[in-house]
């Protein structure tokens, strides 16, 4: 198969007629068709098959469906990667961040970064974790944050500082006096939970924390993102265990307090391997170190 092929197959995905995919591809319904014919002569048998007005996989080309979306994603970077270098070093600063560690760190970071940086480009994104890395492998980035140790070939981590998780609840769930007490690990024995995906490095360490207290908590509902985490929690459907970030940051009221005994959490700097920071970024990194302090992150770590 050739890339136009390949355009033209993920086209047709799409848009489910000849006529959907010439229009995406901006060429004639006719030059779709004889495209289409050309791809199914040369690989000696049909992908598609009209049903019902639409055109559907057949067999074949749905066995062919993986292998050919992989080799759609890799142009799909290739191209990005290549728009990304038209214009190295326009924008200064480049970041990408979890969404919970940009709505808490990254306002704070840039108010602190001295007065003759106060003219620089910036660019800000929130991604998860995998599409940071993704975001730096290709170019669109230079600094990542994230809480998790990301362990990627051509990606270096800078470990900024280290918090803790913490529990929240409800508002009006636990009694004034015990704000100020770490929470005892067994006392989530049996409690309703919001948790984090299993996927996530936090939520596997939460799980690992938890696994023996007994009885389990019950988690009904897992989530992907630490802010819906909480936004949960403040509706009522349970507690959870997040990291200090998204705990103290403004949101949806909930209440807070540190587990006993603790768990680490570690902020992570993402840079690509090999490349030195620019001044601007080496005092944008600095900034959110000095910024993270304010959550109780703790920078002289070992």
């Amino acid at each position: 198969m050739r890339l136009r092929h390949i355009e033209l197959f993920q086209a047709l995905l799409q848009a489910g007629t000849l006529t959907g995919a010439a229009r995406l591809l901006h060429i004639s319904q006719p030059a779709a068709s004889k495209l289409l014919q050309h791809a199914e002569t040369g690989l000696g048998f049909a992908l598609f098959e009209r049903v019902n007005g639409r055109l559907m996989l057949t067999p074949q080309g749905r066995l062919m469906r993986e292998h050919i979306e992989r080799v759609g994603d890799e142009l799909a970077d290739l191209d990005r990667l290549a728009r990304s270098m038209v214009a190295p070093g326009s924008v200064a600063l480049r970041v990408v961040a979890t969404p919970a560690l940009a709505g808490a760190l990254l306002p704070a970071a840039l108010r602190a970064l001295p007065a003759r940086h106060a003219g620089a480009q910036v660019q800000l994104l929130t991604q998860h974790t995998r599409e940071i890395v993704d975001a730096l492998r290709l170019r669109e980035a230079d600094i990542g944050l994230t809480l998790q140790a990301v362990q990627v070939p051509g990606i270096r981590l800078l470990p900024l500082g280290e918090s803790r998780a913490h529990a929240i609840a409800p508002p009006g769930y636990w009694r004034d006096e015990e704000l100020e007490q770490p929470l005892p690990r067994e006392a989530l024995a049996g409690e309703a939970m919001v948790g984090l995906d299993v996927m996530d490095a936090l939520g596997r360490a939460v799980r690992h924390h938890l696994q023996d207290v007994a009885p389990p908590p019950c988690t009904r509902i897992r989530v992907q993102t630490y802010p819906l985490a909480r936004a949960l929690v403040a509706d009522g459907h349970g507690l959870a265990v997040v990291d200090a970030f998204s705990a103290r940051t403004a949101g949806p009221a909930v209440q807070v307090r540190v587990l006993d005994p603790p768990l680490p959490v570690l902020l992570q700097v993402l840079l690509r391997d090999g490349e030195p920071p620019m001044p601007v970024q080496r005092h944008f990194i600095e900034a959110v170190r000095r910024s993270a302090s304010a959550f109780g992150c703790v920078a002289d770590i070992r």
